[in-house]
């Protein structure tokens, strides 16, 4: 399985559940069809907007097939699978699952559970998934998310890991929110590591900084304006005014979490989406919180257009 080096703008994308929380299979390539039309060049599925350890085995498998369906109407879409959990044989069943099932790359979150790992055992962790889930071609992206996980992923970690599996260790997911980490991952990396950005308002900045794309929440539906980002930097111009947009976005978004529940809301709301549940622990966001949302973004001239 061969694929060319990745990059671009790909939506962390939601998880369509239906009222009982089950997965709404039917309702994933529409979901990624537009946000193929909306200027995405791929998908995260099951990341963490997507809700991703809330499923069970079995059930990211069916959503990672149901997404396949893509490709028949938009065959440059790419997709990434979310693939990482504290279990280490779940993680290798999961990751072997979603290369088996076509998908571009893996986004591998370390085992979370476990604070207090050191980089020697996360390098053993990840050894592990990469030996027996990763085959030569396909490439596997670390998560760095440490304000959620608990768990940096070092330079010193992914120098380690690029060096003992060149090409199948890929690069990484950066949603550490810092721009001096971006900088230091340009700058210890270049292009040597694939770096997405998930940051909205460190977008341009990280891109600068050697980043070769974002995967973000706000491209559910602000994927128009990342895209204008991403293509200026790839003509060597900036898009100062573009970029403040999507920091105001963020900004404001940013305080009415939980992100998928008000992503779900703003796609409904905005797109014609059904209104998708979200799974517990998370709730749905209520109609005046909603309400005050969208009189936001309306307020500011950021309420997006379809």
């Amino acid at each position: 399985m061969e694929h060319s080096v990745l990059g671009g703008v790909f939506a962390a994308a939601v998880t369509p559940l239906k009222a009982n929380f089950a997965p709404d299979l039917a309702a994933i390539p529409p979901l990624l069809s537009f946000l193929a039309r909306r200027g995405c060049h791929g998908a995260l599925l099951l990341g963490t907007t997507g809700e991703g350890p809330s499923f069970a085995q079995a059930e990211r498998v069916a959503i990672f097939e149901a997404a396949r369906a893509i490709s028949a109407e938009h065959p440059g879409f790419r997709l990434l699978a979310g693939t990482g959990t504290p279990s280490l044989e779940e993680t290798i069943a999961l990751t072997r699952a979603a290369y088996d099932l076509g998908f571009d790359g893996t986004i591998v979150l370390p085992p979370y559970y476990f604070r207090r790992a050191t980089d020697d055992g996360l390098y053993a962790w990840f050894g592990a998934v990469l030996e027996r889930a990763v085959p030569e071609g396909a490439q596997l992206f670390g998560y760095h998310i440490p304000g959620v996980s608990g768990v940096s992923l070092s330079l010193d970690l992914l120098s380690r890991l690029a060096a003992a599996f060149p090409g199948r260790f890929a690069g990484l997911k950066d949603s550490s929110a810092d721009l001096e980490h971006a900088r230091a991952l340009g700058a210890r990396f270049g292009p040597a590591l694939v770096i997405f950005n998930g940051t909205d308002p460190l977008f341009a900045p990280a891109l600068a900084a050697g980043a070769a794309g974002c995967i973000t929440a706000p491209a559910n539906l602000y994927s128009p304006e990342l895209r204008q980002v991403w293509d200026a930097s790839a003509r060597g111009e900036e898009a100062t005014a573009v970029q403040a947009r999507i920091a105001a976005v963020r900004a404001i978004l940013d305080r009415y979490p939980p992100a998928p529940a008000l992503m779900k809301a703003l796609l409904a709301r905005c797109a014609g989406f059904p209104r998708w549940a979200v799974r517990p622990p998370l709730l749905a966001v209520d109609a005046a919180t909603e309400a005050r949302a969208a009189a936001e973004l309306e307020a500011a001239g950021l309420l997006p257009v379809p």
